[in-house]
């Protein structure tokens, strides 16, 4: 039941962007996106300072942070 559901939910929008004009544009754009957003952004700006940590010092360390972002 869950499962036909589900697979008529897809072929409806599969169905539906094939019969797009601009269909495969905007999938195209839209995984751009996440792959940008994903995968450039994370290795730019999200810096890994946990990395490598054990967990007592992974708790120190957003203690720290957490109460001297508090302060400002």
């Amino acid at each position: 039941m869950i499962r036909k559901c589900l697979v008529s939910i897809f072929e409806f929008y599969r169905d539906g962007f094939r019969s797009m004009t601009w269909g495969r544009t905007l999938w195209v754009i839209i995984l751009l996106k996440l792959f940008v957003m994903f995968f450039v952004l994370r290795a730019f700006f999200f810096t890994p300072y946990l990395e490598g940590k054990s967990d007592d010092e992974k708790q120190r360390f957003v203690g720290e942070e957490l109460i001297e972002r508090g302060v400002k």
